[in-house]
């Protein structure tokens, strides 16, 4: 009887102990849920709410299905690094809330997270989940000034590049600011139309694509850097066939549901574009790895 009492005495034990174990992770959980859930609840409005935003829909659930893949590393906590990382979260959530800003604030979250990943888990589990953590970081829209400052060039860019494909049709066109007039008719370039929706979205598409089918840095940089032009020439297009489609077709067709097919079409031509440049990296990636090993 001694002996059956200490052999079912032994799993309550390690019941007790893996839950000691664990409390203050599971403390902390709840005290990151508590003090950001205003931004978290924010951002998914956002998501759901503004087009501008929309992307993070698909990068939040992806970067968690990602995280869990990858699965976890051999445990090495860095208690000061990750306390510090969280400390600096915490007071970036209490400042920005002062400030009520809501970049801040959501970036203080990202923060805070990545400080109790590091101070239990370690750096080299943050490393190991980098593609994530910074896809996480990209589902968060960017602050309204900056939207601003981007905005305006872009418009005048998409502009000055549509009115130049439209001339090269013979199309009689004259460029003033962001508007384009033609016989008839003026094209507004509007904020919505500037391309920096498409950029974004297709800024966070590169970062997926590369950190998951390239392996150097170098060549993940390049698909990055690959996606401003495409998306500045895609919008250049589209503001090109709108203009055309006005002109020769119909006035109507310059609104509505045919101008924002012409969006979603020419995105995914743009996607198409970034794929294709990721196939032909990856190729050369794999030839001269191939070459490396024969050496």
């Amino acid at each position: 009887m001694a002996v059956s009492a200490i052999e079912t005495q032994a799993p309550r034990a390690s019941v007790t102990q893996q839950i000691a174990q664990r409390a203050p992770l599971i403390l902390a959980a709840v005290a990151f849920g508590v003090l950001f859930s205003r931004p978290a609840t924010l951002l998914a409005r956002d998501w759901w709410n503004d087009p501008d935003a929309g992307h993070g829909l698909l990068l939040a659930p992806l970067a968690v299905w990602l995280a869990w893949k990858r699965g976890l590393l051999p445990a090495s906590p860095q208690r000061i690094s990750g306390g510090l990382l969280l400390l600096a979260g915490v007071g970036l959530r209490y400042l920005s809330g002062l400030a009520a800003e809501l970049f801040t604030m959501r970036l203080s979250m990202v923060l805070a997270g990545l400080g109790i990943l590091i101070f239990f888990r370690g750096v080299r589990q943050a490393v190991h989940w980098w593609l994530p953590i910074v896809l996480v970081g990209l589902s968060i829209p960017i602050p309204a000034v900056l939207t601003n400052t981007l905005a305006l060039p872009l418009q005048l860019k998409a502009s000055s590049w549509g009115a130049t494909l439209l001339a090269a049709r013979h199309v009689p066109v004259e460029l003033s600011g962001n508007i384009i007039r033609l016989p008839g008719r003026d094209l507004f370039v509007t904020e919505a139309c500037s391309g920096l929706r498409s950029l974004t979205a297709l800024l966070s598409l590169g970062v997926l694509v590369g950190g998951l089918w390239l392996r150097h840095p170098v060549s993940r940089l390049a698909l990055i850097l690959l996606a401003l032009p495409v998306a500045m020439a895609v919008n250049a297009i589209r503001v090109f066939l709108t203009g055309f489609l006005v002109y020769f077709v119909d006035p109507k067709l310059g609104e509505g549901f045919i101008h924002l097919s012409e969006g979603w079409l020419l995105f995914i031509v743009a996607f198409i574009i970034l794929g294709g440049f990721t196939w032909l990296v990856s190729l050369a990636e794999s030839a001269l790895r191939g070459a490396g090993d024969d050496a």
